[in-house]
């Protein structure tokens, strides 16, 4: 059975769970997803389906016949299955596949931030604002370590870029799935920024 699925994370609400409390969910725009490709041990080593996912408006000739005439679609993502048996090319995956319940693994793309300095981007404290360092608040500080070794240690923390890096959120559950509308609701908040692409897969691990 095919364990996961690609989507567009649509933004965040909150919902009344069966005691009447508030629950923080985000909407996920799941599917339908159209079986591309199926690889198997035999041909490619592994067992996995490739998914076909939304429109895109100008495409290449080998990529219309990698698709085999079934759309054009914007996004190809790969799930690994332990067994491809039951699953054929031409196969719609939906939000059919969620339950209620269902403890699931989120990856996105985080927001970017641009470049950012130590402040933001690691939480520093920030030099004195007294003692003739006026103009030190959000610097980071000395990164030397004198005459030995005598240069920047590999892994100092200092300004940079911030953000836009591949996120996998473990563990959030399924507080609803629409199949109709093709809507999921994760509890929790997922990585990216809203119509951001977003892969949701079933596992095992993550919080409790």
């Amino acid at each position: 059975m095919i364990q996961g699925i690609i989507g567009r994370k649509k933004g965040m609400t909150q919902v009344f769970n069966d005691k009447g409390e508030a629950e923080a969910v985000t909407l996920i725009e799941v599917g339908p997803c159209t079986v591309v490709q199926i690889k198997t041990t035999d041909t490619d080593g592994y067992n996995a389906v490739q998914l076909g996912f939304g429109e895109a408006k100008k495409i290449s000739s080998p990529r219309k016949g990698q698709m085999k005439n079934l759309g054009n679609f914007q996004y190809l993502r790969e799930f690994r299955l332990d067994d491809t048996e039951g699953v054929k090319v031409g196969d719609l995956v939906d939000a059919n596949i969620f339950n209620p319940g269902d403890k699931v693994k989120v990856t996105g793309i985080s927001k970017g931030r641009g470049f950012a300095g130590v402040v933001k981007r690691y939480h520093f404290r920030g030099g004195p604002k007294t003692h003739g360092q006026s103009d030190r608040n959000r610097a980071g500080g000395s990164i030397g370590s004198t005459t030995t070794p005598g240069r920047v240690l590999k892994g100092r923390l200092m300004a940079g870029h911030m953000g836009h890096n591949r996120v996998t959120v473990r563990g959030l559950k399924i507080f609803k799935a629409d199949a109709g509308r093709n809507i999921i609701m994760v509890k929790g908040a997922v990585p990216g920024a809203d119509n951001g692409l977003v892969l949701v897969g079933k596992t095992t691990r993550g919080k409790k």
